[in-house]
């Protein structure tokens, strides 16, 4: 699929979500309709960033209010090559572990057993890996304040951070399923209405009514045993069983 699908964007600037992978929360198309989202890195960055410790600390407002033209603000100068693409927010692993490398002289090993570290989320471990990070930093001149600044922000990044790969896969998935919905909103509501439990039919139908879909409900002579379409493309047939 083409990533740049601008129909796509658009389906995601309305929050036209529903049954999309990781989008359709009531939360998250919240965060949608301020992010206006345009290009795929804006999916992996949500995807990153709609989590308990970046919303606790303001960093989704933060990436959204630079995206629409607030000044980006870095925890230090030496960070911005590294942060830039992130709006001045740290969101993944691997941009922890190369600033640790440019601030702390770590070697490549050294990063990977800070990210380690943040994964396990020891308290001892991290203390360690303070120090390390803090003396690293003084030989290339960084005062031990600044330096300690700098490690609270890895060190609260430690309890939600995961790897890009990660972010990406979800969003190559998330893209797909948001570009089934636009190219094919019928059989994805349709199939949307197959998967959704007993429970939660009731609501789901009216979803797909919200949608701009009719229901026909239980008919003997058309239903079948699964929701299916009917010619005009815009009746969902409620299934026999």
């Amino acid at each position: 699929l083409d990533l740049d699908d601008p129909e796509v964007y658009k389906l995601l600037q309305r929050c036209d979500t529903t049954g999309v992978f990781q989008l359709e929360s009531n939360g998250m198309r919240g965060y949608l309709k301020k992010l206006r989202a345009d290009c795929f890195e804006d999916i992996v960055a949500m995807l990153a960033l709609y989590r308990p410790g970046p919303l606790d600390a303001g960093m989704v407002d933060d990436y959204i209010q630079v995206k629409h033209g607030a000044k980006v603000r870095y925890p230090h100068e030496m960070l911005e090559e590294i942060l830039k693409p992130t709006n001045g927010v740290f969101l993944y692993q691997e941009q922890v572990m190369k600033s640790a490398q440019v601030m702390a002289g770590y070697s490549l090993g050294g990063a990977d057993i800070l990210r380690r570290a943040m994964g396990k989320k020891k308290v001892e471990e991290m203390a360690e890996q303070r120090q390390v990070f803090v003396t690293g930093a003084g030989k290339k001149n960084i005062k031990e304040k600044k330096a300690n600044e700098i490690f609270d922000l890895i060190d609260k990044f430690s309890g939600y951070g995961f790897n890009k790969s990660h972010a990406v896969s979800y969003s190559v998935l998330s893209f797909q399923c948001a570009w089934l919905l636009n190219y094919y909103p019928a059989e994805w509501m349709a199939a949307f209405l197959d998967k959704e439990p007993e429970g939660r039919k009731e609501e789901a139908i009216n979803i797909a009514k919200r949608s701009g879909f009719e229901i026909k409900l239980l008919d003997i002579n058309t239903s079948g045993t699964q929701w299916d379409i009917s010619d005009n493309g815009r009746t969902l047939i409620q299934p026999l069983n």
